[in-house]
């Protein structure tokens, strides 16, 4: 993957199996002109104060939540991303979660796997429809659009909140508080920032139907845990599906694994073979030209530009 970056820069990778532990980044970063970057990596002050050459960050994810993007803008350190690649094959990992908690698969492979599938009952295992139902989608962007394609070949009603309507965008646009109030499906598509950590709490499950579900495929902190834990204790929703969690990874003992109408995927909505080489190519791109002075193909924009 970084072989075009090896033919024309000195190249230095981590080659172990988690994340790179911060000391090492620390001192690694501390010459580097660029850094090709995963969301395991947190981009602050210090790292930057520690990297005094460091004039490029590609990042191989669409979000930046782990960059002080504030802080790059002021020392003129460009950030690059990957949107676009990643965007279809999230919104299948979304489809697929929202079927799956909709339709008890889970609970179903359960039942075969620990002996209690029995006779044929016409209401055993029942669950919801897809077909028909209406799907709110909180946020808008390149995933949430096309989240409302395939909700259109399922003959949903789409409704959608966001920060402003969006003239070209599928379905209504409501205020947040009706789409979850409207929607048998509530999507979560947001990117995470100030304004939306905690954007899904208490008062927001309680705005929900009772028969309604919640699949979360943007960042964990944008849903309060343990609210949601409340929600599905109390009974408050049907069900959710989490691709993202907070915490994250999540420990095998939290609350949240305890419900059987709660699925938990361990934030893969990106990971096909195909996507993933996509990603990395683009950030590979995205730094080569870069440190060559060139425009990025997919740079993050400057706060308040």
């Amino acid at each position: 993957m970084v072989e075009p970056l090896a033919g024309l820069h000195e190249v230095r990778t981590w080659a172990g199996k988690y994340p790179v532990p911060r000391d090492v980044f620390l001192e690694e970063a501390a010459s580097a002109e660029g850094l090709l970057t995963m969301i395991t990596e947190t981009i602050d002050l210090e790292l930057l104060d520690a990297a005094p050459r460091l004039r490029i960050v590609s990042q191989m994810a669409v979000g930046v939540d782990n960059i002080d993007v504030g802080a790059c803008h002021e020392r003129g350190i460009e950030i690059g991303h990957t949107p676009g690649v990643l965007t279809e094959t999230v919104a299948d990992t979304a489809f697929a979660l929202l079927a799956s908690v909709v339709r008890r698969l889970p609970e179903g492979e359960r039942a075969v796997k620990d002996g209690s599938w029995g006779p044929w009952d016409p209401f055993w295992m029942t669950g919801s429809d897809l077909f028909g139902t209406t799907i709110g989608i909180v946020g808008m962007g390149r995933i949430g659009r096309a989240i409302a394609r395939r909700a259109s070949g399922f003959g949903m009603e789409i409704l959608y909140s966001a920060s402003s309507e969006k003239e070209d965008a599928p379905g209504r646009f409501l205020p947040l508080d009706e789409v979850l109030a409207r929607s048998d499906h509530v999507m979560i598509c947001v990117s995470l920032s100030d304004e939306t950590v905690g954007l899904i709490g208490a008062r927001e499950f309680g705005l929900m139907r009772k028969d309604a579900f919640l699949v979360n495929i943007s960042r964990g902190p944008v849903v309060d845990t343990n609210a949601l834990v409340d929600a599905l204790g109390a009974g408050s929703i049907a069900g959710a599906g989490l691709d993202v969690t907070d915490p994250e990874p999540l420990p095998p003992n939290h609350p949240l694994l305890g419900f059987s109408n709660c699925l938990v995927i361990p934030h893969i909505g990106s990971a096909s073979t195909r996507t993933r080489m996509a990603m990395g190519a683009l950030a590979v791109e995205n730094l080569l030209a870069g440190l060559d002075d060139r425009p990025m193909p997919a740079p993050v924009a400057w706060p308040g530009g």
